[in-house]
């Protein structure tokens, strides 16, 4: 199914003379120096290439969660950008010739001290490391790669009114880690339908908005038609009976027929909901259900019962 669907993602904008930089690091204009080492230490680890092996987005928004933070940490860029002009430094791409490793990036742009690590001689092969990495020092052996870890699609329930469903409306969903997420649901949604948001979650994982469209006398949506489950004692589904069923309209009085079984279909015409030239129907499901305990009166029935069925000439 289609859906429209706006997604505010720290660090999912393209390079522009506009781009929001603190909206890029989710923080709000003019957050102080130690708000913006925090918010670029959790994006950058969030989108380092190197712990999101399986993201081929991972490596732009990485290059502007850098550009980000180059820009904010430095205040002659700062203003620059606040003047609407394009800081001329950055149109070098720092990571031309590879990304360093996340530890060793961290050092050199927060300017945090890296545990001690036992050192080795450096050789040919270091020279090849480092070159590969670009211009970051390869000053001891590399860490092995990091675990592949797993990601969980996430999933959300949301309720929605029949008119909401019928007409489609925009929901907002917080993520844990703050991403602000505004779904538009499309038109004719119906319960149980499932709009999938790619991508969104932690790890690059999907998040999942199950649509739950019922009202308080158990009334389903599925577009135009209304969906209502009837429950009968035995006796009701095999002699036919007359019950009060809810519609959105209110109430109505159906006749069940004799020997109506579970999963019957019954119609009412034109108790749907409406869009335009067009109406739907609302069915009504038969549940034939068995009460959970019986008089001695309804067993010795019920025993009558089987045995005409065994011995219908009895």
């Amino acid at each position: 199914m289609d859906q429209v669907v706006k997604v505010w993602i720290p660090g999912t904008m393209t390079r522009t003379a506009d781009t929001d930089y603190w909206s890029l690091l989710g923080l709000p204009p003019g957050s102080d120096g130690d708000s913006l080492k925090r918010a670029f230490r959790r994006e950058a680890r969030r989108w380092h290439p190197d712990l999101n092996g399986n993201d081929p987005k991972a490596e732009e928004r990485f290059k502007l969660v850098n550009e980000a933070y180059a820009v904010l940490s430095d205040p002659s860029k700062r203003r620059s950008w606040e003047s609407g002009q394009q800081p001329s430094t950055l149109s070098d791409d720092p990571f031309a010739e590879g990304f360093p490793d996340f530890q060793d990036y961290l050092a050199v742009v927060l300017g945090v001290p890296e545990p001690a690590r036992e050192r080795r001689p450096r050789d040919a092969q270091d020279d090849a490391s480092e070159h590969a990495r670009g211009s970051w020092p390869a000053t001891a052996e590399p860490p092995p790669p990091p675990p592949v870890q797993a990601t969980e699609d996430l999933e959300t329930t949301v309720d929605l009114t029949p008119d909401q469903a019928l007409q489609g409306t925009a929901v907002e969903l917080e993520l844990s880690d703050g991403t602000v997420v505004e779904v538009q649901t499309p038109p004719l949604a119906g319960d149980g339908w499932r709009l999938r948001l790619a991508g969104v979650a932690g790890g690059g994982a999907d998040h999942f908005l199950q649509l739950r469209v019922q009202t308080e006398e158990g009334l389903r949506v599925d577009g135009l038609r209304v969906l209502y489950r009837l429950e009968l004692l035995p006796a009701d589904a095999a002699l036919g009976c007359a019950v009060d069923i809810p519609t959105l309209s209110g109430p109505v009085t159906l006749q069940v027929p004799p020997g109506s079984s579970s999963g019957r279909l019954l119609r009412l015409r034109g108790r749907g909901l409406s869009l335009n030239e067009r109406r739907g129907d609302q069915l009504v499901e038969i549940v034939v259900v068995i009460p959970s305990s019986l008089s001695e009166a309804e067993r010795a029935l019920y025993r009558r019962l089987q045995e005409l069925a065994l011995d219908p000439e009895d």
